[in-house]
């Protein structure tokens, strides 16, 4: 490329400049991709097949991200969004797109994210959908006062702002309803409101116990003045407020919700992690466990939360399981868990790394991993494989970190037998994977 060809280009680029482009495929974050003289513009909300008008935000070196301006010539699978807040909460990245089109991108998004890090997968994957409406089992809404009012909301990404909402199709009725609720009821408070930041729901799969917590930066004190909100709401079983300085006071009821999964009850307080799907909760148990043999020696479960995959292999194997959590809500759900179950589960509070150095190597271990967003990472990896297990699978809600930890795995001789996609979020960009690894030579 000759200098003024390259000038040319870098203009065209320019935060401002309106473009049209035609977009060739979606990519992982909700991002449709065109380009510009083979440069690359990413397009939020733009999607394979359509031809679009653009502007220019930011600009980096080869590529640039733009904000969609218009649908020139729409995309076959292109739908009016079912939910009137799509174009400006920043919740949903594929409103737009017809269900089993969501399903084949996001097919597509994890395929390219392990082909990219050199784990490339061939074979099958099952795909798992889900309702697109009432999912949510657990929800994190904003607050922010604007005009003397107090809002409750979703941030649009890269933004603090908060965007009112009234509806969710995310959410069930009852917690669209308690949500609402909650917010007319502190709208009077006049000086709390700018110490409020945030609400957090957290509702049983059948509708049992709902869960309230709301995050401030109130004294102990002024919390307190709160407990009549909790008995105030029908249909509340449970309320806290997260105070200063970051401590959780539990104002009314029980901060649990509880769930059935393959006959096993299961708690989880509203500040311990939990999957997020209601329709998909006990399909995605049954499928990872599954994919871990039978016949083999312990079972490790790690990042193991309440127990949600330990509790049922335990049940179907009868033999103990070691589950590894740093958090400490979640190890009491655990462990409350396994004893009302009667299982053999023992739950180690520590962070994986450090639980892993310290635990001797058993032979023909079968280990059982659901990292947070940021992934295992290199020395968890490492750890893992200098165990030497039979088998390893893996749940992740990332495709990139996912993929880069394969790949690691894979440097120590660990390849792919399955793997399977759960679509836990539907209309968001997010997705639930289980992959299930073995040793080279054992495939």
């Amino acid at each position: 490329m000759t200098a003024r060809q390259g000038a040319r280009l870098a203009a065209a680029l320019a935060p401002g400049t309106v473009l049209e482009l035609a977009i060739e495929k979606a990519v992982y974050r909700g991002r449709g991709l065109g380009r510009v003289d083979g440069r690359v513009v990413l397009v939020p909300r733009a999607q394979p097949g359509d031809r679009v008008r653009v502007l220019v935000r930011k600009s980096h070196s080869g590529w640039a991200e733009a904000e969609l301006v218009a649908v020139l010539a729409a995309a076959p699978a292109r739908r009016s969004a079912p939910c009137v807040h799509a174009e400006g909460c920043g919740g949903c990245a594929y409103q737009q797109v017809g269900y089993a089109e969501q399903l084949r991108i996001k097919e597509a998004i994890l395929r390219e994210s392990l082909a990219r890090a050199g784990v490339a997968w061939e074979g099958e994957i099952h795909v798992h959908g889900s309702p697109e409406r009432g999912w949510r089992l657990r929800a994190s809404l904003h607050f922010g006062v604007a005009d003397g009012g107090l809002r409750l909301g979703f941030r649009p990404e890269g933004s603090r702002r908060v965007w009112p909402v009234e509806a969710c199709q995310q959410l069930s009725g009852a917690m669209m309803r308690t949500a609402l609720a909650v917010r007319d009821a502190l709208a009077g408070r006049g000086a709390l409101l700018s110490r409020l930041r945030g609400l957090d729901l957290l509702e049983s799969p059948e509708g049992a116990a709902l869960v309230a917590t709301l995050d401030t930066g109130l004294a102990a004190h002024e919390a307190a003045e709160l407990a009549t909100l909790g008995r105030q709401l029908p249909g509340l079983t449970g309320f806290g407020v997260e105070c200063e300085p970051r401590r959780l006071q539990w104002l009314h009821g029980a901060p649990y919700a509880y769930a059935s999964v393959l006959g096993l009850r299961v708690r989880a307080h509203a500040r311990s992690f939990f999957q997020a799907n209601r329709f998909l909760l006990e399909p995605l148990v049954r499928e990872a466990i599954g994919l871990v043999p039978r016949e083999g020696g312990r079972v490790l479960d790690l990042y193991s939360g309440v127990g949600l995959f330990a509790l049922p292999l335990a049940a179907r194997d009868g033999g103990e399981v070691l589950a590894v959590e740093h958090a400490g809500s979640s190890t009491e759900d655990a462990r409350w868990n396994a004893r009302q179950a009667g299982l053999p589960v023992r739950v180690v509070e520590s962070g994986v790394e450090p639980a892993l150095a310290a635990l001797p190597v058993q032979h023909d271990e079968r280990i059982l991993l659901d990292p947070p967003r940021s992934g295992a990472g290199p020395a968890v990896v490492d750890r893992i494989a200098s165990r030497s297990p039979a088998v390893i699978v893996y749940v992740s809600c990332d495709p990139p970190t996912l993929a880069r930890d394969l790949a690691r795995f894979a440097g120590h001789g660990y390849r792919a037998d399955a793997v399977r996609l759960f679509d836990l979020f539907p209309d968001t960009f997010h997705l639930e994977t289980i992959v299930r690894l073995r040793k080279l030579g054992s495939l």
